[in-house]
C-alpha cells in the first residue's frame, strides 16, 4: 500500500460527484435484502451511478452471512470494493490484521468527525483513525403500533411498559395478536435489551453492558427488567419462532397485530406499504427510568486492496455515504437519522425527528450493545437470552448467573 498516498491525495482534490468514471466498478457486499433496506441501499447505489460509476450489488440475506462472505474474500485476497458492518467492534479483527484502509484522510478534509456524535464516532474509531464510515444512527428500541388497532381497542399511545402490557391484554382479549414478534436469537436479544434500557434506565444498562458488574445482575432493577421480558411471552403468538423480522412488521401494517418492538429500521417497511407515521402507524420510545435511546446502526468499511482503481473508488464511495444530500435520501428509505448533526432533519417523518432530538440529547444516549460488547460476548448473552426466553421454568437467579458468565466471555 505504499503507492496508496498519491491516489488518496489526488481523490481528496476532488469532489465526490464526478469522480467515477464509467469504466469504474465497485462491489458492495450488503445484507439489506427487505424491501425497506433494498429501496434505502438504491439510494446509494444510484448516487454512484450518477457519478459514473459501476455499482455491483451483492446482497446477501442475514447480517451474520454477509459479514462471513466478506472478510472470507478480505482474508482470502479477493475482496469487494466496501463491505457493511455494524457500527462496532465487528471489524475489530481485521483492523487488527492490517487488512482495512483507514479513512481518517478523507474524515480530515470533510470534516467528519466535527459532525458525528461521539459514541458514534468513537465506534469507528481505532489506535486513533477512522476505519469505517457510519451512514446512520438506528435507534434499537422503538415500539411501533397500528393506530387503527389501538383505536378500535380504546387504547392510548403507552408510555411505559406497564402500559404496554395493558395494551397488550386488551389486544389479546379482542382476538388480535398483541405483540408481532420474530422468535429469532438477534430479535430476542433485542426485546430483551428494549426492556432493560426502558425498564431498568441507561445506569443499569451502562452498569451491565459497559461495566460488565456482576452486582447489577443481582439488583431489582435487573430483577424487574428480567420479569416484564418474562411477562412478553403471554402475548406472542404460536407463529413468533423463527419469523423474520419484516414479517412481523407486516402483521402490524395489515392490522392483525397490535404493536412491535423493532429498530427503526422497521420503518422502512411501513414507508415501503405507503403508511404515514403519525397516521397509520405510530411509534414511542417506552420509559419510566429516566428515558434511554439505544444508538447503534450501520457503517462501510473498505478492504486493502492493490488495485489502484478500486482504491480511487473506495474514497469516491467514503464521501458519497456522508454527502449531506444522500444522507438525508437514503436515511428516509432507511428508517434511520442522519449520523451528521448538522443535516436538517425537519423533512424527515416524525418519528426520525423524535429520535433526532432523542440522539442529540446526552441525558438520552445509550450506545448500543455492539458498541460495547466484543461479538463473542454478545453472542454468548443473546444463547442465555434466547434460553431464558424459551424456558418458563428458568428463574430469574438462574438467568442472572448465566448472564453474569457470558459477559465474561473471551
Amino acid at each position: 500500500m505504499k503507492h496508496t498516498a498519491s491516489v488518496v491525495a489526488l481523490a481528496l482534490g476532488l469532489g465526490w460527484a464526478g469522480t467515477a468514471f464509467a469504466q469504474d466498478k465497485a462491489e458492495v457486499i450488503h445484507w439489506w435484502t427487505s424491501g425497506g433496506e433494498s429501496a434505502a441501499v438504491k439510494v446509494f447505489a444510484d448516487m454512484y451511478t450518477k457519478g459514473g460509476g459501476t455499482w455491483v450489488d451483492t446482497a446477501i440475506a442475514g447480517g451474520a452471512n454477509a459479514r462471513t462472505a466478506a472478510i472470507n474474500r478480505t482474508v482470502a485476497g479477493t475482496p469487494p470494493t466496501m463491505m457493511q458492518f455494524n457500527t462496532g467492534k465487528q471489524f475489530d479483527e481485521l483492523v487488527e490484521n492490517n487488512l482495512l484502509n483507514d479513512v481518517d484522510a478523507v474524515a480530515a478534509e470533510m470534516k467528519w468527525k466535527d459532525k458525528i456524535p461521539g459514541p458514534i464516532l468513537a465506534a469507528t474509531t481505532r489506535n486513533g483513525k477512522m476505519f469505517a464510515v457510519p451512514v446512520n444512527i438506528h435507534g434499537q428500541n422503538w415500539l411501533f403500533f397500528n393506530t387503527e388497532v389501538l383505536k378500535k381497542l380504546g387504547a392510548e399511545e403507552p408510555k411505559t411498559f406497564d402500559d404496554l402490557l395493558v395494551v397488550l391484554e386488551k389486544a389479546k382479549a379482542a382476538g388480535l395478536i398483541p405483540l408481532a414478534f420474530s422468535g429469532q436469537k438477534t430479535w430476542e436479544r433485542g426485546l430483551f435489551n428494549t426492556v432493560m434500557v426502558g425498564v431498568g434506565g441507561p445506569k443499569l444498562w451502562m452498569s451491565v453492558y459497559g461495566d460488565k458488574d456482576p452486582k447489577a445482575l443481582k439488583s431489582p432493577e435487573f430483577k424487574q427488567v428480567a420479569e416484564t421480558f418474562a411477562k412478553l411471552r403471554n402475548y406472542v403468538d404460536a407463529g413468533a419462532p423463527g419469523r423474520n423480522w419484516n414479517d412481523a412488521t407486516a402483521l402490524v401494517i395489515q392490522g392483525k397485530a397490535a404493536g412491535q418492538i423493532m429498530g427503526d429500521w422497521a420503518k422502512g417497511e411501513f414507508i415501503a406499504a405507503n403508511q404515514t407515521a403519525g397516521k397509520e402507524y405510530g411509534c414511542v420510545v417506552l420509559s419510566k427510568a429516566g428515558g434511554g435511546y439505544l444508538m447503534g446502526g450501520d457503517v462501510f468499511a473498505f478492504p486493502k486492496t492493490k488495485d489502484a482503481a478500486q482504491q480511487k473508488q473506495q474514497i469516491v464511495l467514503a464521501k458519497m455515504l456522508l454527502d449531506p444530500a444522500t444522507q438525508v435520501e437514503f436515511n428516509k428509505k432507511k428508517g434511520s437519522i442522519p449520523v451528521r448533526t448538522d443535516v436538517d432533519t425537519s423533512s424527515m417523518d416524525i418519528c426520525a425527528q423524535k429520535g433526532a432530538k432523542m440522539a442529540a440529547d446526552p441525558a438520552q444516549q445509550a450506545p448500543a450493545m455492539e458498541l460495547l460488547t466484543a461479538p463473542a460476548v454478545t453472542g454468548a448473552v443473546e444463547d442465555v437470552i434466547s434460553s431464558y426466553w424459551n424456558t418458563p421454568a428458568q428463574t430469574v437467579d438462574q438467568f442472572a448467573d448465566k448472564f453474569a458468565a457470558a459477559l465474561k466471555t473471551l
